[in-house]
């Protein structure tokens, strides 16, 4: 088969999963089963049709909207297949046909739907973190780029790190600054990249999400009182870990030695 139908059909193949994903996102923070009933309108109630479901091209077919009583869907929807599908040929291309491109996938999939409910509900629930530590930690023993040990280094560190700054913030105000499903979520991706990469993913999180915190207040009569999730960053930084976490460490000391 040509390489280039083989992305096409890893690439059709994540869009079909992020479908998947947007059920997941929407039905787990709700404690609904993911494979039952089939989607519905969450107007109408009405089974959507196969037809009617298609990733993206169903979507702007129907204009964004429910082929019955007309109610406008989230642009979300065809976001998530479409980050689904890009993010399944990215890992692909990188990886090729092996066990790291199934196994990294799982993984920016987790992270894809973490991001969303912690956005919605300021929640990262535990039926994916906590499950995702042992799998993923499972998998670092077939994986080439991480051993057992790094990875049992990586969960450590990225649960110990955030547990340890959550409760200095804690003693230091008395307020809860961190959520337990950060420092879960931090665990479980540790699993993956490592204890050099839960650094990297703490740098980039805490850089990008203090920006977008700033962003927000500069924006908001709230002003420091304003929550910002702080699961997407840490879902950016793992993501950046995954595919240059190296190349941008080795490319810092190397700017930082000729500045020297």
């Amino acid at each position: 088969m040509s390489p280039y139908l083989i992305e096409i059909f890893i690439f059709l193949m994540g869009l079909c999963i992020g479908s998947f994903l947007n059920v997941c996102i929407y039905r787990l923070p709700a404690s609904k089963s993911i494979v039952h009933p089939r989607s519905m309108c969450p107007n109408c109630d009405t089974l959507i049709a196969w037809y009617d479901n298609i990733p993206i091209f169903s979507y702007l077919l129907l204009m964004g909207r429910c082929r019955h009583c007309r109610i406008k869907f989230s642009a979300r929807y065809p976001i998530v297949e479409l980050l689904g599908g890009l993010f399944a040929l990215g890992v692909f291309m990188k990886f090729g046909l092996s066990f790291e491109t199934l196994v990294y996938y799982l993984f920016i999939a987790t992270l894809l739907v973490v991001t969303f409910i912690d956005i919605d509900h300021r929640i990262i629930p535990d039926v994916i973190s906590l499950p995702g530590i042992p799998i993923f930690f499972a998998a670092s023993f077939a994986l080439p780029a991480i051993t057992y040990k790094d990875s049992l280094l990586g969960i450590l560190t990225g649960g110990g790190s955030l547990f340890l700054v959550a409760w200095i913030y804690s003693l230091l105000t008395k307020k809860e600054g961190m959520g337990g499903g950060d420092i879960k979520l931090l665990a479980m991706m540790g699993a993956i990249v490592g204890w050099q990469g839960v650094l990297f993913t703490i740098f980039v999180a805490s850089l990008v999400g203090t920006l977008a915190g700033l962003a927000v207040m500069l924006k908001s009569r709230q002003g420091t009182k304003l929550a910002v999730p702080f699961g997407p960053f840490l879902a950016l930084g793992g993501v950046l870990a995954l595919f240059w976490g190296k190349e941008i460490i080795l490319g810092y000391f190397r700017l930082f030695q000729g500045g020297l």
